[in-house]
């Protein structure tokens, strides 16, 4: 796998009638856990979507490890909020899609999924069906199916949204202590503000939409990162700190985009 760095150079996209991206542009380092916020309807989904390949900007690129990828689906894994399991397969033969599909073979598949079995917490599932997972076990695989495809950049959209409160809680923290141990590159979209500061090493808040990057905010908290650390004064002061930037900190409305360091 390559290194996995990560850099948005000015993606602009309209839809007729409708300007979504206005110039964003940041960077993810490889290993970096970056998270992006914003006001609902700014643009988030269609930025992945860009990034993802799936969509083409009107201007601007996405560059992977010096590359331009723009319009590329090979160097990511993208993981949506829904699990999109299916029920005639088993987790196993679920966990391993994207591989056949990308024509490895499904003996060669099922010995690359395996070993992340145990990691994921789903050993003794290889032969159950989704069906047979809780919430959280479900989530696990869909994660497990898409870092196995060894991509450069894990790309997540909401992908406990769908959780309750405590089973979100549960999974936030497995993927805390998981994803040390392998070193991914990770971009997390997320409406939740404590989950973004829990999780993330920076977190990037976008401006109403047509949306561009009004702020970075650092999430400067030791890691590994537990469950008491969400009471403390530290955790508390970054929380503070993206309410103020989605409040907009006296730049929504004014017609002015924060000003660019040169």
């Amino acid at each position: 796998m390559s290194e996995g760095k990560l850099v948005l150079d000015g993606l602009h996209k309209t839809y007729p009638g409708l300007p979504v991206l206005d110039g964003v542009a940041f960077d993810v380092a490889p290993g970096e856990f970056v998270s992006v916020i914003g006001p609902s309807g700014c643009g988030k989904s269609t930025l992945f979507d860009v990034i993802a390949g799936l969509e083409r900007p009107d201007a601007g690129r996405v560059i992977v490890d010096g590359e331009d990828t723009t319009g590329r689906v090979e160097p990511f894994a993208y993981m949506p909020q829904r699990d999109l399991l299916f029920p005639w397969r088993t987790v196993l033969d679920n966990t391993t899609l994207g591989l056949e599909v990308a024509g490895m073979s499904k003996k060669a598949a099922r010995e690359r999924a395996r070993p992340l079995f145990a990691p994921f917490g789903l050993a003794g599932f290889e032969t159950a069906r989704p069906h047979e997972l809780s919430g959280g076990m479900r989530q696990r695989a869909a994660l497990l199916r898409t870092v196995v495809q060894d991509r450069a950049v894990l790309l997540l959209d909401e992908p406990f949204g769908a959780l309750d409160s405590l089973t979100r809680t549960d999974m936030q923290t497995w993927l805390e202590g998981v994803r040390a141990g392998y070193g991914w590159t990770v971009l997390l979209i997320t409406h939740d503000i404590r989950e973004a500061v829990f999780l993330s090493d920076r977190v990037v808040v976008l401006a109403p939409r047509p949306t561009y990057v009004q702020q970075e905010v650092l999430v400067d908290l030791p890691r590994p990162r537990t469950v008491e650390m969400i009471t403390s004064a530290r955790f508390a002061a970054v929380e503070e700190e993206l309410l103020a930037a989605l409040r907009g900190s006296g730049l929504r409305g004014s017609g002015r985009k924060p000003p660019r360091a040169d």
